[in-house]
């Protein structure tokens, strides 16, 4: 527990160099005071090829110590390719204690009081208009907060139209009723939402026992847009949880947008007894689509389709291959290859023969050379 802890906060640590970390001030009318906000944009948001990409956005309550633990993840496993890159903006709510401010709730309504419902407007009507026109920020918007804050974020879902699509409870502290209110909630919600939920065996047990009965609400319902994942950690106690839950918050959300696992493929992909390429297609789709994130085809993806189309002999899926392979990888081998295999493997080796030679006047990508397209070519004459 105790090594875990620290390599995670080694990562943290070493991790956000390549990140670009900025404190900025927002004159708040609603609040009627200066706030600080911490935002941390992603390694590539000002390389010039990327000035029209635009890139989820997590917004964390209590960020004066969950901004680092969060960027860290982040930044490690974008590296990896495994989540992608996030535009995190931390709204810093320790001094003068204003956590407990903010996130005043009457004790009667199990509601947000006067001062409550202000800092909900100030993120509504001030905050989040302010960072998406300054920065490039994609429909997908996460929000993450720890005990008083994670059972404050929850009232963002009680609204008609949830401005957020995904909510990292970090063993909240639930207010009146909302064990109840929320999982109801959640069942009527027509739009795609990701919900993660996280106590531990050594939290504070009168937030725990609340926690657990909102799990068991929420297990009872039967809401297909509902993406709900609950957490109960082992050996951790109510502050280092967190260490824990964050990564496996983000993978919980983001687990369409990793590459295609060996699980993935033996479960779901060569299972199928055909539709290999809609598969793929419709998993790119759910990622620009849901998450707001656009990216081509991972090269180790396409390798998992061909694995399952020509271990199931689906050899006519290697056309449609072809051209998801062209429009991903424009004037390049890649196109090229799956169109000569399609032909090898129908027994057609003129045309397969003619495929694999049209890569001579193409770009590379990837192990997909020229040199690799010759010899396939030779080993067919």
């Amino acid at each position: 527990m105790k090594n875990k802890t620290l390599l995670f906060l080694l990562l943290f640590t070493t991790s956000l160099f390549a990140q670009k970390k900025t404190t900025e001030d927002i004159q708040s009318q609603k609040l009627n005071a200066v706030r600080q906000i911490t935002i941390v944009t992603p390694a590539s948001y000002d390389a010039p090829a990327n000035k029209n990409k635009k890139y989820p956005l997590l917004v964390l309550l209590d960020g004066d110590y969950l901004v680092d633990p969060f960027a860290g993840t982040l930044s490690y496993t974008e590296y990896w390719n495994d989540l992608p890159e996030v535009i995190i903006v931390g709204i810093n709510q320790n001094k003068n204690n204003e956590r407990k401010t903010d996130c005043r709730i009457d004790k009667e309504t199990g509601l947000p009081d006067e001062f409550g419902e202000k800092f909900f407007d100030f993120m509504v009507t001030e905050l989040l208009p302010q960072i998406e026109k300054k920065y490039r920020v994609s429909p997908f918007k996460m929000i993450a907060g720890h005990d008083l804050t994670a059972g404050y974020l929850n009232f963002f879902l009680y609204k008609e139209n949830p401005i957020f699509s995904a909510y990292i409870a970090l063993s909240p502290e639930l207010p009146k009723e909302m064990e109840t209110d929320l999982a109801t909630r959640l069942g009527e919600i027509k739009t795609p939402v990701y919900y993660y939920l996280a106590t531990a065996d050594g939290d504070v047990p009168k937030m725990q026992k609340k926690v657990k009965t909102l799990d068991e609400n929420i297990k009872k319902l039967s809401n297909p847009t509902l993406k709900y994942y609950f957490d109960d950690i082992k050996g951790a106690s109510h502050y280092s949880l967190v260490t824990y839950a964050i990564p496996d918050a983000l993978y919980h959300i983001f687990a369409v947008y990793q590459p295609i696992t060996s699980t993935e493929y033996q479960e779901k992909i060569v299972t199928l007894k055909s539709g290999y390429v809609d598969y793929l297609n419709k998993k790119y789709d759910v990622i620009q689509k849901d998450l707001g994130v656009k990216i081509p085809v991972r090269l180790n993806d396409f390798r998992a389709i061909e694995a399952a189309i020509l271990k199931n002999g689906a050899y006519e899926e290697l056309k449609t291959l072809s051209d998801v392979a062209s429009k991903n990888y424009p004037k390049t081998t890649f196109a090229e290859y799956y169109t000569g295999l399609y032909y090898e493997k129908t027994g057609d080796n003129k045309k397969a023969i003619n495929a694999y030679m049209k890569a001579y006047s193409l770009s590379e990508v990837g192990e997909y050379s020229k040199d690799m397209m010759l010899e396939k070519a030779d080993n067919l004459k």
